[in-house]
């Protein structure tokens, strides 16, 4: 007991009182300090989000899988600096033409040959991309889309601009320039819903000082829904509203298959039409139906 108050007098500490010491944290830092790191952590939050909101590009989008329907475009994002490729066919057989057996042996339209279109797709900037598409006519259309309006908790579509130009003869001719918009909803993980007005312009072959219509005004509707994991069922419409229409809407429904980055889809349509001005020009008749295919692979 002496020496323990000679200690306290020699410390200048009265007896009775004690020096706590601080208490550590679990890392052997004191409360002291980990309050004072707390404003450095969260300097890096702005970044983080940025970083976040880039991430989601690349994320799988269930209700959104591709970027496009059967012909017409989706609103899915392409991340920047990456691109995605797409083969399309449509065989020129009429799976009406002749009987059961002779479809069988047509193997339901692959011997007779097919319209084929490539494409690619590409993003210099973020919620933008650019791509060409070329079909063995020799047709070729460019196009650009980029966002205008993202769906979210208080914005029930989104709303992605749309321009292209297309023209014959490896773009050397019949030069048909659209615009319009892409409107979506999504349904959380099990599909989408899109409506898309467009105007074309020269969507008919004719000199424009012998028609009365050389415009066409479609309005795409379309949908996709998940009915299992990597299983889609796809279908779209193309009424033309006003302008030049001949023949009859172009029309198209879809089986597809996601395995990794590849979609793999099986489609049947009343027409051949996979650029945005040849959808203009609509089908031949709504009793002819064709079968083919799109295989698209995405570069992320």
């Amino acid at each position: 007991m002496l020496v323990t108050l000679a200690l306290c007098v020699a410390g200048g500490v009265a007896p009775g009182q004690a020096q706590v010491a601080e208490p550590a944290s679990a890392d052997g830092v004191s409360d002291t300090g980990a309050a004072a790191d707390q404003p450095a952590s969260t300097a890096g939050a702005p970044a983080t989000t940025q970083q976040q909101e880039l991430d989601e590009d690349f994320e799988p989008n269930p209700a959104q899988p591709d970027f496009t329907l059967v012909n017409l475009p989706t609103a899915l994002r392409l991340p920047r600096f990456k691109g995605t490729f797409r083969v399309t066919h449509r065989f020129f057989r009429p799976l009406g033409a002749g009987d059961f057996g002779d479809l069988i042996e047509d193997a339901f339209g692959i011997d007779s040959g097919a319209m084929i279109g490539l494409e690619y797709r590409f993003s210099l900037i973020r919620g933008t991309q650019v791509g060409f598409h070329r079909t063995r006519d020799k047709t070729i259309q460019l196009f650009a889309q980029g966002d205008i309006l993202r769906q979210s908790e208080n914005v029930p579509i989104g709303v992605t601009g749309w321009a292209s130009i297309g023209g014959r003869n490896n773009l050397r001719d019949d030069h048909s320039p659209a615009l319009g918009a892409i409107m979506s909803r999504t349904f959380g993980r099990r599909g989408a819903i899109y409506i898309e007005p467009i105007w074309v312009n020269n969507t008919n072959s004719l000199p424009s000082a012998l028609v009365d219509d050389n415009n066409t005004v479609i309005i795409g509707v379309g949908g996709r829904v998940r009915i299992r994991p990597t299983v889609f069922l796809v279908a779209e419409v193309t009424p033309r509203v006003a302008g030049f229409d001949p023949g009859t809407h172009l029309a198209s429904f879809a089986i597809e298959k996601q395995v990794g980055g590849h979609m793999f889809q099986l489609n049947f349509s009343n027409g051949f039409a996979t650029t945005i001005a040849d959808i203009a020009r609509g089908a031949a008749n709504a009793d002819d139906w064709y079968m083919g295919f799109n295989i698209s692979r995405k570069f992320f």
